[in-house]
């Protein structure tokens, strides 16, 4: 199961970007095992299929049956979003990051006379002005010893009432003004006040020349001590510049709307900031149908996104301005029965947070279009004479002959279409008969989709070599079927087999066209034998229970159809199985555990 899943890994290494973000690894219901963070996607998630004895990354690629990613500027600001989908989606290997506790911040109390500077994990409504989040922590200690030390501000909590005598240790350290016993004005402390917040904020241009003339006038004078000082003042400042976009110190709720065209497919790409923090990502892609501007989709869109997500925030931002806003504005306000905001960020935060939804739309098209890479080369390799875009793969999996099952799995534009899958238990075939098992379940699935007119697929594939081939093809051709084109592909050479290559094709290794296939190969061999080993465990299952009195055919049906295995049964208490079988058959059960 490992390999093939590394092989499935491999297959879906070719969409990841070398872009910093993080990364969802998903399981075959599309729930979230595990998410990272990364410099660069494609050569983290590559690093994975590495030998290793760790058991952890063992089960997160036996599991994983598609990845996701959201693309960030840096891998800093990738962190600060690993942490809100962590505690979002609370994934099972994920150990770090899952608890309520986030990156610092700063709080400034601002509604206080003489406001003190702190570091806190939870942001309030309290009057405060707040700043971060910090990473790593110790950036947001190292913004508190230069607000208390270069600004003067408290980073004690006590209450200045007048009546101190003499200032505290901080005072003689350099790193409080001491407003406590009047050392400094209200007036003067508030001007510092006022400049340690703009500081906070980032606007540090100006200050920035000035400790920069200080450190190379230090540096001449050959006081390095000092100049490492202002060094070291001008890292802090730069660092606190690079805010992070995903995380605002407002507790605020907004969605941010995304949007990309590439000839007719076009992309939504939405963030969802809940409290302050951007929790969940969407992107709907679809193909336009219609003459429509852009305006006009895009009004289209958040009409339809809202209809099926009724939770509303305060502010919409949208990338350009739409052609009838007001009617927006209002079904959106009525559905919320509040007030909803339209915003068109043209600088600043929100600007950047658009500007990134709006290069995740992009490179969702740009991603799509990579897909259809691989199609579009099967298809000239095969000389098919339409694009490949609903492939089927079937695969017979038995054990001597016993229990022998069928599989069918559907890839449509080159992704697992897992509600299309079929399983079928052979009926007309006893012993280890592949290419006779195939015929079966061929015969069985297009003459019913014959009978009910649903459209077949535009390749088949069937796992094995010639034999398995002509077998197929002469089901098919016994249906009047054989313009559906087909292929087979044998294990160990990976040779292909179709009516181009009677003789046999053998692709490069590293061929996407041959990943592809190998793919299709792969998950109908899973799904084969999944199939066939809960057949198995069922039947032997069923062996055990005719071994014991007082179970016949009707308590046995019912027992079959509750639980998986004898374990389970003896696990149960007494009572719960006799709601099910009665009581006398459940003491033959305890008795049989004894």
């Amino acid at each position: 199961m490992k390999k093939v899943n590394s092989r499935r890994i491999k297959f879906l290494l070719d969409k990841l970007p070398r872009k910093p973000g993080i990364y969802f690894f998903l399981s075959e219901n599309k729930e979230v095992i595990y998410i990272g963070k990364a410099r660069s996607l494609k050569e983290r998630v590559r690093s994975y299929l590495l030998p290793t004895t760790d058991m952890k990354i063992h089960h997160i690629i036996t599991e994983t049956a598609d990845i996701d990613f959201i693309l960030t500027e840096s891998e800093k600001e990738a962190s600060f979003l690993e942490n809100n989908f962590i505690q979002q989606y609370q994934p099972r290997y994920n150990i770090r990051l899952k608890d309520d506790k986030s990156f610092p911040y700063l709080k400034l109390t601002n509604q206080e006379q003489y406001p003190g500077i702190y570091l806190t994990r939870k942001v309030e409504k309290d009057g405060a002005k707040y700043f971060g989040p910090f990473s790593p922590a110790q950036q947001a200690r190292t913004s508190i010893q230069i607000v208390n030390k270069y600004f003067g501000i408290r980073g004690c909590r006590e209450q200045i009432t007048g009546k101190r005598k003499r200032p505290c240790l901080e005072y003689d350290l350099n790193l409080c003004s001491a407003p406590c016993i009047a050392y400094i004005s209200e007036a003067d402390y508030r001007e510092r006040v006022h400049n340690a917040q703009l500081f906070l904020e980032g606007k540090v241009e100006k200050l920035l020349k000035i400790i920069q003339s200080k450190m190379e006038k230090a540096a001449r004078l050959q006081e390095f001590e000092q100049a490492a000082h202002w060094r070291d003042l001008i890292i802090t400042l730069e660092q606190i510049k690079a805010k992070p976009r995903f995380i605002s110190s407002q507790s605020e709720d907004k969605d941010i709307f995304g949007y990309n065209r590439k000839n007719q497919d076009v992309c939504l790409y939405i963030f969802n900031m809940r409290e302050g923090k951007v929790v969940r990502s969407k992107r709907i892609i679809y193909r336009k149908t219609q003459e429509k501007s852009d305006k006009q989709l895009l009004e289209d869109q958040v009409k339809n996104h809202y209809s099926s997500h009724p939770e509303i925030p305060g502010k919409i931002l949208l990338p350009f301005r739409l052609e009838k806003p007001e009617e927006l504005i209002k079904v959106l306000t009525q559905s919320k029965q509040g007030k909803v905001e339209i915003i068109y960020p043209s600088r600043g935060k929100n600007k950047r947070l658009l500007e990134l939804a709006n290069r995740n739309a992009a490179y969702a098209l740009e991603r799509k279009e990579q897909e259809r890479i691989p199609l579009v080369r099967l298809q000239e390799i095969l000389g098919l004479t339409t694009l490949p875009l609903v492939i089927e793969g079937y695969d017979i999996s038995h054990t001597g002959g016993e229990e022998s099952v069928g599989s069918l799995v559907v890839f449509k534009q080159g992704k697992p279409w897992k509600s299309a899958y079929r399983k079928y238990k052979i009926k007309t075939v006893s012993g280890p008969n592949d290419v006779a098992s195939l015929q079966e379940v061929l015969m069985r699935r297009f003459s019913r989709g014959m009978a009910e007119k649903t459209p077949f697929p535009d390749l088949i594939l069937v796992d094995g070599g010639k034999g398995q081939f002509n077998a197929a093809q002469a089901a098919l051709q016994a249906m009047g079927l054989q313009d559906i084109p087909l292929i087979a592909i044998a294990k160990r050479e990976e040779t292909i087999f179709s009516d181009q290559y009677p003789q046999g094709l053998n692709l490069d290794k590293t061929s996407p066209v041959l990943q592809l296939i190998q793919f299709v190969r792969d998950e109908a061999h899973r799904f084969a034998l999944t199939f066939h080993r809960r057949r198995r465990i069922k039947k032997s299952f069923a062996s055990l229970l005719d071994d014991i009195p007082g179970i016949g055919p009707k308590r046995k049906l019912a027992l079959l159809s509750h639980f998986r295995s004898i374990d389970e049964i003896l696990q149960t208490p007494q009572a719960d199985l006799e709601k099910i079988i009665g009581s006398h058959a459940a003491k033959a059960l305890l008795k049989y555990k004894e």
